[in-house]
């Protein structure tokens, strides 16, 4: 072998490792691409983020093409050096080619570029796009005869909504879990949004028992002291019994029609200033109600078990606070239903639903079989508990304070052992 045919050997070889680092940190930049990130540089306008995108979605001949240009070049590579090791060293160079070949193509073809991919993931993709997608195209057809022998093996199985829906979930609390009070609630705001398809309206809505309702044959001062002695701007109307809903009276509609010569004259239509009624069933989750309000340009409706008995209300506000919290305004009381005591303890409303208590909290009280804490009270108990009774469980002790007749009014609560009375 002579002095040219030596040097050129050993350029050979050292521009195939560049070209194996090439494929190897093409390899490691495009599958640790962020495609969200993509998505924004494409739509600003970058074609080399749209190719991006392009290989991503046809991950499999992507990897299948790298993988064969990467063990091309790798399998060249050995052997040239290998040719050269034994020229020089007879037959004991092939075990001396393979150590070397092996450290140099580990660290300077392997680890090193796919370290720097990795850390620069975005902005490298974006420079390799091109020449790998020429790449892809020339080795199709022996990546699509590749495809289709390892599918011969493995029946590939699609991805199904719940498993990427768990991943998002892992990533929201793994991103939120290590930062600060801004980032945690952020990641409690999507969290919830995810949970807008499996809570229902009745897991939130305002049970009848704490609706402001008007009944349509009373007097019309009757009907003005009612609203307003009011929190809310919205009533529903009912004829005869109360599950009887006719229609919906909003404030404003009485200040639009109502004047003084009216009054004067007892002269008032209560009548013209009923809207249509919205029913909702209580099965609904509430990701198909915000649609549905969005459709309708509503904000309030009346929700209705299988049967058509009146069973509560909801609104577009009640919705909003499950994803962002609670939204206060003048009339709103800090955490409604909630009065703290010197001793830790918490006076608590039995309607006070068992989110609410999650959220204000902080804790994990299962809400599958009842919607309130007195719900959940009944159920753990299985009894309609009498006023003074106590129990624990979920890490609470629980004291029952009132109660009429089969509905429990006010309970009190204990979060932990030191919070129990000496």
């Amino acid at each position: 072998m002579t002095d040219i045919e030596f040097w050129l050997l050993i350029i050979g070889i050292f521009i195939l490792i560049l070209i194996s680092a090439f494929f190897s940190s093409s390899e490691t930049a495009l599958t640790a691409v962020s495609d969200a990130r993509m998505h924004q540089i494409s739509k600003k306008g970058d074609k080399r983020a749209s190719l991006v995108k392009d290989l991503r979605a046809k991950r499999d001949l992507l990897i299948s093409a790298i993988l064969i240009g990467n063990n091309a070049v790798n399998v060249l590579a050995s052997a040239l050096a290998t040719s050269i090791a034994i020229t020089i060293l007879g037959e004991g160079g092939v075990a001396f080619a393979a150590v070397i070949m092996t450290l140099i193509l580990v660290v300077f073809a392997e680890v090193l570029p796919k370290s720097y991919a990795f850390k620069n993931a975005d902005k490298f993709s974006l420079i390799v796009a091109r020449p790998i997608k020429i790449i892809v195209k020339i080795l199709r057809p022996i990546s699509k005869i590749i495809e289709l022998t390892v599918s011969f093996f493995f029946k590939e199985k699609k991805e199904s909504s719940t498993n990427r829906e768990e991943e998002l979930r892992g990533l929201i609390k793994l991103h939120s879990a290590g930062g600060d009070n801004s980032d945690r609630e952020r990641g409690a705001m999507l969290s919830s949004v995810l949970d807008l398809r499996v809570i229902t309206v009745e897991e939130i809505m305002k049970h009848r028992s704490d609706v402001v309702m008007i009944d349509y044959n009373t007097d019309y001062s009757s009907i003005i002291a009612k609203v307003q002695d009011s929190s809310f701007t919205r009533h529903p109307v009912f004829s005869g019994r109360v599950d009887n809903i006719v229609g919906v009276m909003h404030v404003k509609d009485i200040l639009k029609k109502i004047n003084k010569n009216d009054f004067q004259n007892n002269n008032i239509d209560f009548g013209n200033m009923i809207s249509p009624v919205y029913f909702v069933p209580e099965t609904t989750s509430l990701y198909d109600q915000l649609q549905a309000f969005r459709k309708r340009r509503e904000h309030f409706a009346v929700v209705v078990d299988e049967y058509g008995d009146f069973r509560g209300i909801i609104t577009l506000e009640d919705i909003l606070e499950e994803i962002v919290g609670e939204i206060d305004d003048e009339y709103d009381n800090t955490l409604p239903g909630l009065t703290s005591q010197k001793d830790g303890s918490w006076i608590v409303k039995g309607d006070i639903t068992i989110r609410d208590l999650n959220r204000t909290f902080d804790i994990d009280l299962p809400d599958e079989e009842a919607s309130t804490i007195a719900g959940l009270v009944m159920y753990e108990s299985r009894s309609i508990p009498s006023p003074g009774q106590e129990f624990r469980f979920h890490k609470l002790r629980i004291r029952i304070l009132n109660k009429e007749q089969n509905k429990i009014t006010s309970l009190r609560l204990w979060f932990d052992n030191k919070h129990l009375d000496k």
